[in-house]
C-alpha cells in the first residue's frame, strides 16, 4: 500500500508525517504517537515477511480508516537540530502541528511515553480528539519495575540530549518484562526498521518518566478514553492505571488486559488482539442517551 510524506512546521521545527489513506467507506481518522526510543514507522507500518497485517496502519486503512502517525521532534525523519532533550510536553507540542495539518476530529493512539504525549495532548485540546487510546501508559510511575531500574540511570540521562541505541538495546525491550511475547523474525525486523532511522534518540522522555511523574492530570482529560495494559507490561503498574482510568470524568471509557503481550504492542505475537480492541473502540457507537 502506498503512503505519503509531509512536512509541518512547530516555529522553526521541521516535523514528519506519514499517510496511508483509507480505503472503502471512511471510518474516522488516526494518528498514532511512538514511544521514547523508536520513530513511527517502525513502529506503525512495519513490515515482516511470513507475518500477516504487520503494519497497524495498513490494518486500519483496509477498514476504513485514514491512518497517520509522526516522528516527534529529535526521532526519525524529524528535525534533530535543537540542543533540547524532547521531553513528553514537547512531544505534545509537535502532536497539536500534526492535527492542525490533519485538520479532522482524531482518534489518537499513543504507546509507552507516546501515550503520555497524546494523553497531555487530549488534555490540552479536547477539540481536536474524538476518541483517545493509551497503550503502555504510566501515570504516577507506582508498580513499575522498567522505571525502578531505569531510575538508576537518571543522572546520566539529566546529563545529555540523546542515548546511543543499538540492536541490543532493542532486543532488551522484549527480553526485560516477559520473554517469548514476541518473535524473532518481527524483533529483527523492528530492530533494522529502528537503526535504520537513528542511533540515537532524546533522553527528555526517560528523565520525565523517572523524575517528574504524574504529568497528566486525568480529570482533565473529557474525551472518550481508552486505557491498554499488556499482561505482562513492566512499565504500566496495573494499579497505578486502575485509579487513574476510575478518576476519567467521561463515561464513555474502556479498559483493557491484554493476555500474552509485554510492552511493544504492535510487535507482539497477541497483535492482532491488540488491532481488535482498537478497531472495536474506534468503531463504537456515540451514547444516544446522557442521563
Amino acid at each position: 500500500m502506498k503512503g505519503s510524506e509531509h512536512w509541518v512546521s512547530k516555529g522553526d521545527v521541521k516535523l514528519f508525517l506519514w499517510n496511508k489513506p483509507r480505503q472503502g467507506e471512511a471510518r474516522g481518522t488516526i494518528l498514532s504517537v511512538h514511544g521514547s526510543s523508536m520513530a513511527s514507522q517502525p513502529t506503525f507500518d512495519l513490515h515482516v515477511p511470513g507475518r500477516p497485517h504487520s503494519s497497524a496502519m495498513e490494518w486500519f486503512a483496509e477498514r476504513g480508516f485514514d491512518t497517520w502517525t509522526m516522528d516527534n521532534e529529535g526521532y526519525g525523519r524529524s528535525d534533530k537540530s535543537r540542543p533540547i532533550n524532547c521531553d513528553i510536553a514537547n512531544g505534545a507540542d509537535d502532536i497539536v502541528a500534526a492535527a492542525k495539518h490533519i485538520g479532522k476530529p482524531l482518534l489518537v493512539y499513543g504507546i509507552s511515553s507516546g501515550a503520555l504525549k497524546a494523553a497531555l495532548f487530549a488534555q490540552r485540546h479536547p477539540e481536536h480528539v474524538a476518541r483517545l487510546a493509551l497503550d503502555a501508559f504510566v501515570w504516577t510511575g507506582e508498580g513499575s519495575p522498567t522505571l525502578e531500574q531505569r531510575k538508576k540511570r537518571l543522572p546520566e540521562f539529566q546529563s545529555k540530549h540523546r542515548r546511543p541505541i543499538d540492536r541490543a538495546f532493542v532486543h532488551s525491550i522484549f527480553e526485560r518484562d516477559h520473554p517469548g511475547t514476541a518473535d524473532k523474525a518481527t524483533i529483527e525486523a523492528f530492530a533494522d526498521a529502528i537503526l535504520e532511522l537513528d542511533d540515537s534518540v532524546p533522553t527528555g522522555t526517560y528523565v520525565d518518566m523517572c523524575s517528574k511523574l504524574p504529568l497528566v492530570d486525568p480529570a482533565r482529560i473529557s474525551v472518550p478514553t481508552l486505557i491498554m495494559r499488556g499482561e505482562f507490561d513492566g512499565i504500566a503498574g496495573l494499579d497505578d492505571l486502575l485509579e487513574f482510568y476510575r478518576r476519567l470524568p467521561n463515561a464513555d471509557k474502556q479498559f483493557a488486559v491484554m493476555a500474552g503481550i509485554s510492552h511493544a504492542s504492535f510487535q507482539q505475537k497477541n497483535y492482532l488482539t491488540v488491532y481488535h480492541i482498537l478497531h472495536a473502540f474506534f468503531t463504537q457507537p456515540e451514547p444516544i442517551y446522557r442521563a
